[in-house]
């Protein structure tokens, strides 16, 4: 089977850095900005960036519903920091008008580890990620509040949820992109090429 095609939400944030960890985890990565963009990925990263922007932009580019339609319908889809807060069913302190594209059964706070001066490193054990834990960049970082039952929590770092699963949807957040370790992003095309075979049968 061939590699699958993988896209980057390329509206704001670290578009480059995903694009070149996909394909380090041997996917063909492509930026996505458009419908038509979308419509040819077997799954999509949302990245970190501005939540709030991410959301108004990907409404002027057309692309919010397009994109909660796939979603909905079992596109694999992995949101970092930001990306987390878009993919949260319910933010516990939205913008005004700030849209989500949903998709995990989970409530998220923004900005819950402090602002850009307080960003920091740690290392988090990352369920489904083998060998030693992961490096996480915690950027202006989001955390989740709480889940759903259908929500698997993948790992906690200071007694908060920072990485989470719900069938073809996951989310982390931290930045896995900025360390030259592909293992999370391993994963995530793991569960895109399990996804394609599970639609080919």
């Amino acid at each position: 089977m061939t590699d699958p095609v993988i896209g980057v939400l390329a509206l704001q944030g670290d578009v480059r850095e995903h694009l070149i960890a996909l394909a380090a985890a041997d996917a063909v990565a492509r930026p996505v900005r458009r419908p038509e963009e979308l419509a040819e990925v077997d799954g999509l990263v949302v990245p970190g960036g501005e939540s709030t922007t991410i959301s108004k932009l990907a409404v002027l580019f057309g692309v919010m519903e397009p994109l909660r339609a796939r979603v909905r319908a079992g596109m694999p889809v992995y949101g970092t920091c930001a990306g987390m807060i878009m993919l949260a069913d319910k933010i516990l302190d939205p913008r005004s008008g700030q849209e989500t594209i949903g998709g995990i059964d989970m409530i998220v706070r923004r900005n819950a580890f402090g602002r850009q001066n307080e960003s920091f490193e740690a290392e988090v054990d990352v369920q489904g990620v083998p060998g030693h834990p992961v490096e996480g960049v915690f950027i202006r970082a989001p955390w989740v509040e709480s889940v759903g039952a259908e929500v698997e929590v993948l790992a906690e770092h200071d007694g908060h949820i920072v990485a989470v699963r719900q069938g073809t949807a996951l989310a982390t957040s931290f930045h896995p992109e900025l360390t030259g370790d592909h293992r999370v992003h391993s994963l995530f095309v793991d569960m895109v090429r399990a996804n394609r075979t599970a639609e080919s049968l």
